[in-house]
């Protein structure tokens, strides 16, 4: 069984005064069983949540969730809690504010907010000292916006994801090198320092997961003849065509991740529709930890 450090320890790269952060440290008491609401040491205006199950932590790596665009990270933090506690995992929720991060689910191109990828490994730093929990792997939950972060970010730090679900994107990059960024994995000027390799992220297990009623063309989802050449018309021909062309670029690689794509029931795009209608909980718990992980 993985039990947590007691003691924090000082992996955070900051420009703080050691007095400062122990003092900060110090006033940061990580209750268990309760949702916490912290904010980064070096920026107090970034918010994210965390969970620490009541029982000793089994599972040494944490599990993230990312929020849509109507940024209900703290909704979907505590809508995990039975399924945190169940596997014995702490949770971790970044919230991408809108005025400081309009283009998270694209990991913040040049000139469209601040780099999120970034400040979503500060966020995991810092939880590492907090808690000394291995934040240098992860198992990855993004619903709708969220889904389109979580997958990018996969796609560029492929050595942090054990495995992946991604709900009810929009949209998606696809292992293409014969298009850019965002569309594509070639190379994008937007995206200096970034470069994403099909042979690496090729092995992390991914499940989609689209609500059956989740077919319509709402004002959220981006349109276009290229990409709906591309991907598809709503998010259900979008989810299948992009685990397709993941397993076909899998295969041609010669690797045999899993990649599940599944409809839930009575479902529309909505998080706590999925939950409550669809079982998502559970279905993600399972492709993430279940007996085959």
């Amino acid at each position: 069984m993985y039990m947590p450090e007691d003691n924090f320890m000082p992996r955070l790269k900051t420009t703080a005064a050691p007095m400062t952060i122990h003092r900060t440290l110090q006033e940061k008491r990580l209750e268990r069983g309760v949702t916490l609401k912290m904010t980064l040491i070096n920026d107090s205006k970034q918010v994210y949540y965390m969970y620490i199950p009541r029982a000793a932590c089994k599972i040494s790596s944490v599990f993230v969730t990312v929020h849509g665009v109507k940024r209900m990270a703290k909704e979907q933090i505590d809508a995990f809690i039975p399924f945190a506690e169940q596997y014995g995992i702490t949770m971790i929720a970044p919230l991408f504010l809108k005025n400081r991060f309009p283009d998270y689910q694209r990991l913040g191109l040049a000139g469209k907010g601040r780099r999120a990828d970034l400040v979503f490994e500060e966020i995991l730093d810092e939880v590492a000292m907090l808690t000394g929990i291995n934040t240098k792997t992860m198992y990855s939950f993004g619903f709708s916006g969220g889904g389109q972060f979580v997958h990018r970010y996969a796609m560029t730090r492929p050595e942090r994801v054990k495995r992946m679900v991604l709900a009810a994107p929009g949209w998606y990059t696809f292992p293409d090198m014969d298009r850019k960024y965002p569309y594509g994995i070639a190379r994008s000027g937007g995206m200096r320092g970034v470069s994403m390799e099909a042979n690496k992220f090729l092995n992390i297990p991914a499940s989609v997961l689209v609500g059956e009623k989740d077919n319509i063309r709402d004002r959220q989802l981006r349109k276009g003849k290229r990409i709906d050449r591309q991907q598809g018309r709503n998010r259900i021909e979008r989810g299948e065509a992009w685990i397709k062309a993941m397993q076909k670029s899998c295969h041609s690689h010669g690797h045999r991740t899993q990649y599940k794509f599944q409809i839930l029931a009575n479902s529309h795009h909505s998080f706590l529709n999925c939950m409550n209608n669809g079982g998502m909980g559970g279905i993600v718990f399972d492709f993430l930890l279940g007996t085959h992980s």
